[in-house]
């Protein structure tokens, strides 16, 4: 199987694209991060894979990942797209946004999904196949439990949840539209995954859950390699929530 990953840099991204190869698969990853993408395939067999240093949110970026790609292997299976850009306003609370940093968010992480979907889509429809998975959230599924975040210099902020919510329906979207092409559209939705965050919040957010508690990236893996799976075959337009019960 070959695998275009975005964001491969990153936590997520990183984790799923280490654990594809593991499991004896190629991989196409895609980052701003050159040192990043270093890091990442350190070690790795060159033959398992390529680099791009490339902005998945740009058309003309998500084209050049494609071609090099299907230049080394010939083809590719799926994507995962697990791009996560931000503005400098990221994070800021809700009276606080400015329009500047907002614009910039919704046209870059979901008008950047969108685009990155065009691409990717139309080369799984020329091929005669594919697999394409999101990466949305459980701040797209519900509210934030605000209660965790009391008295702490952190919150969840509305543009993620309206980005992360418009990704789970644009995941259904897209798999109807695609449907008769043998392809397919998926999201997962993590829960928290731990990264530096306040013990206070940290703590919080364990009692809300059944067991652990804010996530590792690595939690996310069998799910991904499920999705990319002959085993899911008929697995479309879902959403599959990891969040160790955060949402009950």
């Amino acid at each position: 199987m070959i695998v275009l990953i975005s964001g491969a840099a990153g936590r997520i991204g990183a984790a799923i694209a280490q654990n594809v190869i593991l499991n004896g698969d190629k991989v196409i990853l895609a980052d701003l991060n050159g040192s990043g993408l270093e890091r990442v395939t350190d070690g790795l067999p060159e033959e398992s894979f390529v680099s791009v240093i490339a902005d998945a949110c740009l058309p003309d970026d998500v084209e050049r990942c494609i071609a090099a790609g299907v230049d080394k292997f010939g083809r590719i299976d799926a994507a995962i797209h697990s791009a996560y850009p931000q503005s400098a306003g990221w994070g800021t609370r809700f009276e606080d946004i400015q329009k500047k940093h907002l614009d910039e968010d919704l046209s870059s992480h979901l008008g950047g999904a969108i685009l990155f979907s065009q691409r990717v889509l139309e080369f799984f429809k020329a091929q005669g196949h594919g697999n394409l998975i999101h990466l949305s959230s459980i701040m797209g599924v519900m509210a934030p439990k605000f209660e965790n975040y009391a008295g702490l210099k952190m919150t969840s902020p509305i543009e993620y949840t309206a980005i992360k919510a418009a990704l789970i329906a644009m995941t259904k979207y897209l798999s109807k539209y695609y449907r008769g092409n043998n392809i397919r559209v998926n999201c997962i939705s993590p829960g928290g995954i731990l990264d530096q965050q306040p013990i206070d919040f940290v703590e919080r957010y364990r009692s809300c859950c059944n067991e652990k508690g804010m996530l590792d990236p690595m939690d996310l893996v069998g799910t991904a390699l499920y999705l990319l799976s002959e085993q899911s075959r008929y697995v479309t337009g879902q959403n599959i929530i990891v969040d160790d019960g955060w949402s009950l």
